[in-house]
């Protein structure tokens, strides 16, 4: 079954349909909830929550659609109003516009960062800068998408993502010194 046909047989609210489009794309909205909300609980009952409201409002939609981003979009909004919801989130507006600042980063190793060294140091981040960098590096949204999203400033997301991303360097920068004299040492 095409993407076409599973979307006219979800619409038509037939259950090996859905169960199959679930089947599909729990992983990726799992994933997706997860990196925003960092709690398994609460991305759990994102996704759940995602998948009743994406089949309530299928039938508004396009037979050739991409049902993934679709869903993703749905999980990422549930995601964040589940944030708002916790007022958490320190969000600080800011009206001025920080000055374009090129920084360069030498890593000892560069062979030595792994994918799982820049998530484990992008979860350490601070909320406020985690979400942003999620939404704009893993995501694809642009900051005018994430201001949107997050009702904020442009200004105030380009500062936080600069921000966010100066943090997420000077961790990987540090942990992976670290890593590297214990390895070192261990020697």
């Amino acid at each position: 079954m095409d993407q076409k046909e599973l979307i006219q047989a979800c619409k038509k609210n037939e259950y090996t349909a859905q169960m199959h489009v679930y089947t599909l794309y729990k992983d990726m909205m799992y994933n997706v909830s997860w990196r925003i909300l960092r709690r398994r609980e609460d991305a759990e009952d994102v996704v759940q929550d995602s998948f009743i409201k994406g089949f309530q409002k299928i039938g508004k939609t396009s037979d050739d659609m991409n049902l993934g981003a679709w869903l993703r979009k749905i999980t990422i909004n549930h995601s964040l109003d589940v944030l708002k919801k916790r007022k958490r989130i320190n969000w600080v507006e800011e009206s001025f516009i920080l000055e374009k600042e090129y920084i360069e980063v030498e890593f000892p190793e560069e062979n030595s960062i792994t994918v799982a060294h820049i998530k484990t140091c992008l979860n350490e981040l601070k909320d406020k800068y985690r979400i942003i960098l999620v939404l704009y590096l893993i995501e694809g949204y642009n900051h005018r998408e994430i201001g949107e999203l997050l009702d904020l400033k442009f200004s105030t997301v380009r500062n936080q993502y600069r921000r966010g991303k100066l943090q997420l360097l000077e961790l990987i920068k540090n942990k992976n010194s670290n890593e590297i004299r214990r390895i070192h040492t261990e020697k």
